[in-house]
């Protein structure tokens, strides 16, 4: 089935090849500023979702790898499903956007961060970790990590990392026409790392 979204996946490795690049390039001109290095895993502790395409993908690269790295992420993903969910049990008297900007806050490690401090499928990584430890625009706002040396109102570029949802959504969403999907709010649909890397591929593409 993976075959029909051949042209898709290759649309969706070229984003983030992009994202790979505008990484690379502000390395090059601001790396005074940039603090990411091997190990450090501040990204890789953050509650976010991620869209259909990555999710597949991400899934797709997880039953690649062998057995018993396959097996040691799973209980990492079990570790994490319950602290997310504790998380939202706790978090679920706020109101829906007080909710959000909660769970933002919150620290839960990615299942796929060995116990050497590495990410255990590094190069499928989705697009929000390439890009973590540069200034990104998100929701209209500039935002970077709070190791990096960037300040506001300084001029630097930044990754439109708005435009780059837009672009996932659209991937999402032309998966679901591929399939003869009628229903598509499952393009909007945000999934946790842990529950792309646990659910099927045929369930991630179930209709809502």
């Amino acid at each position: 089935m993976m075959d029909i979204y051949r042209d898709i996946f290759r649309d969706y490795e070229e984003l983030v090849a992009g994202a790979d690049k505008k990484f690379r390039d502000m390395e090059k001109g601001f790396g005074d500023r940039i603090k990411c290095e091997i190990k450090c895993s501040d990204c890789c502790r953050s509650v976010f979702g991620i869209f259909l395409i990555e999710s597949v993908y991400l899934n797709l690269e997880f039953k690649r790898l062998d057995r018993r790295n396959r097996r040691e992420i799973l209980l990492r993903v079990d570790k994490a499903q319950r602290e997310l969910l504790e998380i939202e049990k706790r978090l679920q008297d706020g109101g829906q956007d007080n909710q959000a900007l909660s769970m933002a806050r919150e620290r839960v490690r990615c299942p796929l961060l060995d116990e050497g401090g590495k990410c255990v499928l590094y190069s499928a990584r989705p697009l929000t970790c390439r890009v973590y430890g540069i200034p990104t625009l998100i929701s209209g706002k500039v935002r970077a990590c709070w190791k990096a040396g960037f300040q506001e109102g300084r001029e630097h570029p930044v990754y439109d990392l708005d435009g780059a949802y837009r672009s996932l959504y659209e991937l999402s969403k032309k998966m679901l026409v591929r399939l003869g999907r009628k229903e598509l709010d499952r393009a909007s649909l945000l999934v946790s790392v842990s529950s792309s890397i646990k659910t099927p591929v045929e369930e991630l593409l179930k209709p809502i």
